[in-house]
């Protein structure tokens, strides 16, 4: 009579001992959330003050006119732009 073919036990998986260990995780640079809240605050203070004051004035810069509320919401802008790189 023939005999049956024997099972292969299915042996343990091997460790690889030279496995690269998996980066850390970093947190925020410290610059990021003083450099994100002051650019948008800064913004939100110079469209402030353009609105507020008299033309006489001279603030923020009168040579800019209405373009001072595009430094304002370049500055804003600027902050948002950073809380993408937030963690």
């Amino acid at each position: 009579m023939p005999e049956s073919k024997s099972r292969k036990k299915k042996s343990a998986p091997v460790e690889q001992p030279d496995a690269p260990a998996k980066a850390k995780a970093q947190g925020n640079p410290r610059w990021l959330v003083p450099t994100m809240l002051g650019l948008m605050l800064v913004g939100l203070a110079w469209i402030v003050l353009y609105y507020l004051t008299a033309p006489g004035l001279g603030l923020p810069i009168p040579a800019l006119g209405g373009w001072n509320l595009a430094v304002g919401f370049v500055l804003i802008i600027g902050g948002f732009g950073l809380t993408t790189r937030w963690r």
